[in-house]
C-alpha cells in the first residue's frame, strides 16, 4: 500500500510530518491494507496564517483494487488530530465497502427457472 502526502502552503510538509501520517494511515488499515492499492492524504489549513478551532482539515482518499476510490474528511484542532481522525473514518469506510462488496458478490441469483419451481413446491 502506498501512501502519498500533500499539503497546502501554510503547512509544512517535512519529513517528520509524513514519516507520521504516513504510521498512522498504515497501522489504521493494517487489517484491511490487502484490499487497498494506495492513500492519498491532503491536508490544509482552512484559516491560512490566522489561528481557529478546528481548521485543520484533512482528506483521505483510499483507492481499492478494482474499484472506484473512497474518501473521508476529518477537521480538527491539529493536523494530527485530523489525520487520526479521518484514519479511523477511513478505517470504517473501507471496512463497511469491502463487506458490502463481499455480501454482494456471495448472495446466491435466482433465475426465473428456479423462482418457478420454488413456488411449485
Amino acid at each position: 500500500m502506498q501512501v502519498q502526502i500533500n499539503t497546502d502552503r501554510n503547512i509544512e510538509g517535512h519529513e517528520a510530518l509524513a514519516t507520521h501520517v504516513r504510521g498512522l494511515v498504515e497501522h489504521a488499515l493494517s487489517r484491511i491494507s490487502a484490499h487497498v492499492t494506495r492513500v492519498e492524504c491532503h491536508l490544509t489549513d482552512e484559516n491560512g496564517h490566522k489561528s481557529g478551532a478546528n481548521d485543520k482539515r484533512c482528506v483521505l482518499e483510499a483507492r481499492l483494487q478494482g474499484h472506484q476510490p473512497i474518501a473521508v474528511t476529518h477537521q480538527a484542532a491539529t493536523v494530527h488530530q485530523a489525520v487520526d481522525g479521518a484514519a479511523h473514518k477511513l478505517t470504517r469506510l473501507v471496512e463497511s465497502t469491502i463487506g458490502r462488496l463481499r455480501d454482494r458478490n456471495n448472495q446466491p441469483s435466482t433465475s426465473p427457472t428456479q423462482e418457478s419451481q420454488i413456488v411449485e413446491d
